[in-house]
């Protein structure tokens, strides 16, 4: 496998299990050093161990916490002394029912970790290291932000925010930082588990190719998104579906 990221240094939240560890074990395959967070420390150790102490060092804590954030980007800057990729993978989903039910102060925590962070994370980032130097950004959006979603809404309009989100700062943050999204459909992690476990079978007869999507999908069109073979990508939402949404599904 070529070593496209050789001498990069790679910030992924929320990066202890599923998409989030998927997509560092890419990276890391390709020859970056990672920064991974996640609020537990003890399955971050994991994850750590899982790609290799010398290959990445775990920061416990909130995303959405920006003392936290600052940590993250100071932790690479003085280890590493860059910073080339950020990934703002972290995602909650604590509500789950009709939009017009749903509790303001979980919309309000939702809205903040969804969408916030990965925008606060992004001017970190930006500020310390890629304004001067370049680099990438991937956010992890969801296909549920493409259209209604029935019983995950709020949660599908903070993925529409930041897929939105993702072509503005593609926008702003043009010429020298590239910011792309993936929008994917169910993959099977821990976080997605209530949407498949009762009848994973039934589920991806839905799906054209006939199976829900696992990390290494997701890991690899991040690598596409974030390596130089990309450097003419900015602002896109790469929908990665099995085909679902080609049938009208979500």
């Amino acid at each position: 496998m070529s070593k496209r990221f050789d001498g990069r240094v790679a910030i992924v939240t929320g990066a202890s299990r599923g998409i989030g560890l998927g997509i560092a074990e890419r990276l890391v395959s390709e020859g970056a050093k990672v920064i991974i967070t996640a609020r537990n420390p003890e399955p971050l150790a994991e994850a750590v161990a899982t790609l290799g102490e010398g290959n990445a060092q775990g920061v416990a804590g909130k995303a959405d916490n920006v003392e936290h954030q600052a940590e993250v980007v100071d932790r690479a800057l003085t280890d590493h002394g860059r910073i080339d990729i950020l990934v703002n993978n972290t995602g909650i989903n604590p509500a789950y029912g009709p939009v017009i039910d749903v509790d303001h102060a979980v919309a309000r925590k939702t809205f903040e970790v969804n969408v916030l962070a990965a925008l606060s994370w992004t001017q970190q980032v930006y500020r310390a290291w890629m304004k001067e130097h370049g680099g990438s950004i991937l956010n992890v959006s969801s296909v549920a932000g493409q259209r209604p979603s029935p019983g995950i809404g709020y949660y599908g309009g903070t993925k529409a925010m930041l897929s939105l989100l993702t072509q503005q700062l593609g926008v702003e943050l043009a010429p020298n930082v590239r910011v792309n999204a993936v929008a994917p459909a169910v993959v099977k992690t821990k976080f997605a588990t209530a949407l498949y476990a009762e009848d994973e079978d039934g589920v991806s007869a839905s799906y054209p190719l006939k199976r829900l999507g696992v990390p290494d999908d997701i890991g690899g069109a991040a690598a596409y998104l974030l390596s130089d073979e990309a450097s003419w990508v900015t602002g896109q939402i790469l929908t990665l579906d099995g085909g679902l949404t080609l049938t009208g599904g979500v």
